[in-house]
């Protein structure tokens, strides 16, 4: 999401005396699959074919763009920046204007390879796909967004008679170009709606009534599919006066996946932080962080409290772990199979306050935890509530050598000296 729709659509939150991301439930799709879909609803799009091998890159170009002297090859990733991203192999861009017979050798030298942009952070991403478009003579570029505004409690356009550039940059030098047009989602987008946005835009030769046609569907689309974000940058104007999707990216509101289930099956795990797909499929809450005490608790806000106190003595989060109140013994294993699979955790600190959750659920966890994962580091446990006296047994008849604590605070001391060492 770039910057401006951060700015609009998301808050930031902090985590133990760091600034981190909040965690958005969306899905994020690729670029060609944005395109696709937009086809379908009938925007106007390039045409273009996404590819995963060599072979497939010779067969579109011979197939798909016979009669084409240059075409994009644009890397896809979920993120942005890919413009100005550099492989880790040395080769710089991920998009490329290139011509017909140069394609093969520049998807080579993409495909397969990590990309790192200025969204990915160090470690980049892999490019699985590229995808060859049709080279438009574009002769305007424009912003457009639809997105979803508290404010309004609804839907709101934004649009700007500038774009191909960063949205932030105009947003600072000429806020008075950028437009937004809220949506009354009961009566849903009107023509007047579509006409605003459309002057927003200012097309200097695409139809305006054909313009105000494609704004029409592009809000369609964005009902429809349940979407979250919908930005396109440029949606741009060419030669042939055609209004064109040039570049789009759209997100998907994760509590519709069970009636848009078309959409997501284009999730792309290979794209995501693998600990966070295996706590989605284990049903747990997860994100990561880039500290060294792996944190398993209870309840989102014991979970934060317990990460402010393991700052507070001088230690640094590595994740935020809610197991929630009604987790089995498996869901605490794969917990910590995913607090261990992290190389840089160097103490692990387990803090139940048993309510619901039993505290004798997590001790039987924990010790089947360790007798299917190599616990390499000290583990530090803090039990307290329901069936506590049992969670203590279970954990002391196990064998197991465990640090134990009597409240928070002597847990997290312990667990920044236990990861110190």
């Amino acid at each position: 999401m770039r910057g401006l729709m951060n700015k609009l659509v998301s808050r930031s939150l902090s985590v133990a005396g760091k600034w981190q991301q909040q965690q958005l439930r969306r899905l994020n799709i690729h670029e060609y699959q944005g395109a696709d879909l937009m086809n379908k609803y009938g925007i106007n799009v390039p045409k273009g074919v996404a590819v995963s091998s060599i072979d497939e890159v010779k067969e579109a170009v011979k197939s798909a763009f016979p009669n084409e002297n240059e075409l994009v090859v644009k890397s896809q990733i979920l993120a942005g920046g890919r413009g100005l991203g550099t492989f880790q192999n040395g080769f710089r861009g991920g998009v490329h204007i290139v011509k017909a017979d140069q394609v093969k050798d520049i998807a080579g030298k993409m495909l397969g390879q990590i990309l790192v942009t200025k969204q990915t952070g160090p470690q980049g991403k892999v490019v699985s796909k590229v995808y060859l478009c049709e080279k438009l003579s574009l002769v305007n570029e424009m912003y457009f967004a639809i997105t979803l505004d508290r404010k309004t409690a609804g839907p709101l356009i934004i649009a700007c008679s500038k774009g191909g550039t960063s949205i932030e940059d105009l947003a600072e030098k000429y806020p008075d170009m950028i437009i937004k047009v809220p949506v009354d989602v009961f009566k849903g987008i009107t023509d007047e709606d579509a006409a605003r946005v459309v002057d927003g835009l200012a097309p200097k030769v695409a139809d305006r009534n054909d313009s105000i046609e494609q704004v029409k569907k592009l809000y369609k689309l964005f009902c429809e599919r349940d979407c979250t974000l919908l930005e396109i940058n440029p949606l741009a104007e060419t030669s042939s006066n055609q209004l064109v999707a040039a570049d789009a990216k759209l997100n998907f509101d994760d509590n519709a996946a069970f009636r848009q289930k078309e959409i997501f099956a284009l999730r792309d795990p290979s794209q995501e932080d693998p600990r966070e797909v295996a706590a989605a499929k284990a049903d747990l809450n997860y994100i990561g962080l880039d500290g060294e005490i792996g944190c398993m608790v209870n309840g989102a806000g014991l979970a934060m409290a317990t990460m402010d106190i393991i700052k507070l003595h001088g230690g640094t989060p590595a994740n935020f772990l809610d197991v929630g109140g009604n987790a089995s013994e498996g869901q605490v294993v794969e917990a910590f199979k995913i607090l261990t699979s992290d190389d840089k955790v160097k103490a692990i600190l387990v803090n139940i306050f048993g309510g619901i959750m039993k505290c004798d659920v997590i001790a039987s966890g924990i010790v089947n935890a360790a007798k299917q994962v190599a616990l390499k580091v000290p583990v530090v446990v803090r039990l307290e509530g329901t069936n506590v006296d049992q969670g203590k047994r279970i954990l002391k008849e196990s064998g197991m050598t465990l640090i134990t604590a009597e409240d928070l605070d002597d847990a997290a001391e312990k667990a920044v000296k236990a990861a110190s060492k």
